[in-house]
C-alpha cells in the first residue's frame, strides 16, 4: 500500500489552458491567513488544496471540507481497539508533508453566492488548529467543532468576510468568487485544478 501521496503526481484534469481553480483559490486562502490576524496561525504552505466533483448538481450538500492529517493534540498515530493507526500523508513537489487538506465541491461551491462562498472558505480554513500541529481546532463541550450553535459559528465567518474585504485585498485574485460555475467555463472554456485522492489510514506494525 501508498504510504504518501505526492501532489506533483496527483491529478491536475485538463490541459495547461482554462482556468486552474486550486490555484486561484490558494491565492485567495494565501491573502485571507496575510490579512486576518485570526488566521495568522496558518501556513498555507502546508495545507494542501484540492477539488472534488460532486455527485449531485444541486445546490445543497457539502460545499467544501477540511481534513486534518494527525490526530488530537497532533499526534501521529491513534490506538483504537489496540490497533495503531496512521494517516497517509500527503507531500508536495519539495516533499514536505501536508498537514491539512482543504477540499472544495465542485460545481456546488462555485455556484453559492459570492458572501457564502467567502463564509464556506473561512469556516474551513477556522477549523485548523490554532497551534497548526494537524489536527482541529477543538472548542469547549460536547460540539468541539462548530461550538453548540453552527448559526454563531457561521455568523462569525461572516463578521471575518466582511473585516478581509475591509482590508481592500486585490478584486482581481478573488473576483472569480463572483462567478458561476457556467461562468467560469464559458468565460475561460475549462475548469482545472489539483484533484488529491482522500488519504487513507494506515495500519503501523
Amino acid at each position: 500500500m501508498t504510504e504518501s501521496i505526492d501532489t506533483a503526481t496527483s491529478s491536475d484534469s485538463g490541459s495547461p489552458e482554462g482556468f486552474h481553480f486550486t490555484n486561484r483559490m490558494r491565492s485567495v486562502c494565501e491573502d485571507m491567513a496575510s490579512r486576518l490576524p485570526q488566521l495568522a496561525h496558518i501556513q498555507m504552505d502546508r495545507v494542501a488544496i484540492s477539488f472534488c466533483q460532486a455527485r449531485k448538481s444541486v445546490s445543497h450538500g457539502l460545499q467544501a471540507s477540511l481534513t486534518p492529517m494527525r490526530f488530537e493534540d497532533g499526534d501521529r498515530e491513534l490506538v483504537q481497539n489496540g490497533q495503531r493507526w496512521r494517516v497517509q500523508q500527503i507531500r508536495n513537489r519539495q516533499n514536505q508533508e501536508m498537514l491539512y487538506l482543504l477540499n472544495f465541491y465542485l460545481p456546488r461551491f462555485q455556484d453559492q453566492p459570492f458572501g457564502e462562498k467567502l463564509v464556506t472558505i473561512l469556516h474551513e480554513l477556522w477549523h485548523i488548529n490554532p497551534t497548526f500541529n494537524g489536527d482541529l481546532r477543538r472548542l469547549p463541550g460536547r460540539c468541539y467543532v462548530h461550538s453548540a450553535s453552527e448559526k454563531e459559528y457561521d455568523a462569525f465567518m461572516e463578521t471575518l468576510a466582511n473585516e478581509w474585504l475591509a482590508r481592500n485585498p486585490s478584486r482581481t485574485a478573488f473576483q472569480f468568487l463572483e462567478m458561476s460555475f457556467d461562468d467560469l467555463q464559458k468565460t475561460y472554456g475549462q475548469v482545472r485544478g489539483l484533484r488529491i485522492p482522500a488519504p487513507k489510514m494506515i495500519r503501523c506494525g
